[in-house]
């Protein structure tokens, strides 16, 4: 790859510390627990590669910055990261945010290993700056897919609202839906109370609804609405998006926030590493650790690999993507260029579709594995 001298990042002198930039979703109207869980994968990586001797005998430090689900805080942020001289970006939750932070580090020259995202558009081109940890939401929206028609659900509605995200959502379901006989029902979420997407629920002869809204408004009111709603006692609820994973769910809906099945990315059983990591976050985090601090974990497993093996010049590290051969807490990771995605691609983190079990809904059952 050939950039020009200001695309490369200058090595730091013998001693100092070699920085990555973070990008995490820290407060409203960001997704804050999404973001604990990220920072906490990400700084228990950072302390594990120090306490092993660091980059080389020089310390690995994070920079952090919050998103607050902002695109143009995020390129802000890229901007400022960048001339701060970090080797790379890692980081970031919410799709249409890394999607800006990734358009800027593409034209900036910044390497930027996307930890959560899944939108498949990252970026509008072809870039060589930019590799990403989780599975495009084509690849985990199909498998989500399949469960629900397997599990005998042919009219599908969808509550949504305006995004980037929930239209590309909308279209992956459409698309891999509709020649296996499934019909998708979209109901805006902006102009429909609770209240009436029950009636709309019972008028189109819906016998599921998945989510595609923000939390917790307006998902927490449709999900008690639907539950209190007798005509549809046997209606299935889903959120594809994972909304669930996150105590915050169970606490705002209690009893209701069970049996809604969502997509995560975790094996079916932890390796050795896993169940070490798992154990650490847990004690860090005061909680069970989620996929996302998973992926926050494996994001610092990678870059420090690179770092150790090709310095800290940005060129090269992006060169050497697609030489990653990394053990992390979810399988050995390796990139590559997938049809139909732009920047390098880890094909794939394992998938699962899950749901809160109703008699314990602080335990998971697995109901899918792709």
């Amino acid at each position: 790859m050939n950039a020009p001298p200001s695309r490369r990042g200058a090595e730091r002198s013998e001693g100092s510390a070699v920085r990555i930039g973070a990008l995490v979703p820290l407060t409203p109207p960001g997704w804050v627990e999404a973001g604990r869980h990220l920072l906490a994968g990400l700084e228990l990586a950072v302390g594990e590669v120090n306490g092993a001797g660091g980059i080389d005998g020089r310390p690995l430090e994070l920079v952090v910055r919050d998103t607050a689900a902002d695109p143009r805080r995020a390129a802000a942020a890229v901007d400022e990261l960048a001339g701060l001289g970090v080797a790379a970006l890692a980081g970031e939750y919410h799709s249409v945010v890394a999607r800006a932070a990734a358009a800027r580090a593409d034209a900036l020259g910044l390497p930027f290993l996307c930890s959560s995202a899944v939108l498949d558009a990252l970026t509008e081109k072809p870039t060589e700056w930019v590799a990403r940890l989780p599975p495009a939401q084509s690849h985990g929206w199909q498998i989500y897919a399949d469960f629900v028609l397997g599990a005998g659900h042919s009219r599908i509605a969808v509550a949504t609202q305006p995004s980037v995200y929930w239209a590309s959502g909308i279209r992956i379901l459409r698309d891999h839906l509709a020649p296996r006989g499934g019909t998708v029902i979209e109901l805006d979420a902006r102009a429909l109370a609770p209240a009436a997407v029950c009636d709309e629920l019972v008028e189109n002869r819906a016998t599921a609804l998945l989510l595609l809204v923000g939390f917790p408004e307006p998902a927490v009111s449709i999900v008690k609405s639907v539950r209190r709603d007798r005509r549809l006692a046997d209606i299935m609820i889903g959120a594809p998006a994972g909304q669930p994973e996150f105590a915050e769910w169970s606490t705002s809906l209690g009893e209701d926030s069970a049996a809604i099945p969502f997509l995560r990315y975790l094996p079916e059983r932890l390796g050795p590493l896993g169940t070490r990591v798992e154990t650490a976050l847990r004690e860090r985090l005061a909680e069970a650790p989620s996929f996302v601090a998973f992926e926050g974990y494996d994001t610092v497993a990678v870059l420090a690999d690179l770092l150790r093996s090709h310095g800290s010049d940005r060129a090269r590290i992006a060169e050497a993507w697609p030489r990653v051969a990394v053990e992390g807490t979810r399988g050995q990771i390796r990139f590559s260029r997938t049809p139909g995605i732009n920047v390098w691609q880890w094909a794939w983190a394992p998938t699962q579709v899950v749901d809160r079990d109703p008699a314990r809904p602080d335990r998971f059952r697995v109901r899918h594995a792709g």
